[in-house]
């Protein structure tokens, strides 16, 4: 627990008081933020309380990246959308992968940020 510190302004003891650093996240990391905060307020606030949401918050954006990298590549591998397709034929190389990104994003959603 961190011991309260005061100073003089005038004839007012104001406390020193620190906001917490901003997490360093992105997409997926404000997703989850979005969704403790509207779905799961009393969790949010403990964790708000605790010191442990920003913490939280980085790693479930993390884990969502290496994920969502992961599964990409694999999709990509067991659908045969290759750089030789890429060379052959753009567009179906584009509509495979933005498929795999779609069905990848779906995946990291329902098992990471909205669990």
């Amino acid at each position: 627990m961190q011991e309260l510190t005061y100073h003089w302004e005038g004839d007012y003891l104001i406390p020193d008081l620190e906001a917490p650093e901003a997490p360093k996240i992105g997409r997926f990391g404000t997703l989850r933020h979005k969704y403790l905060r509207s779905r799961h307020r009393g969790i949010f606030d403990g964790m708000l309380l605790e010191g442990s949401l920003n913490p939280h918050l980085e790693q479930i954006d993390r884990q969502a990246n290496e994920m969502m990298e992961r599964l990409t590549a694999q999709m990509a591998q067991a659908e045969g959308v290759t750089e030789a397709l890429k060379a052959r034929d753009q567009m179906a190389w584009v509509r495979a992968m933005n498929s795999i990104k779609n069905r990848a994003e779906e995946i990291v959603l329902n098992d990471l940020i909205y669990a």
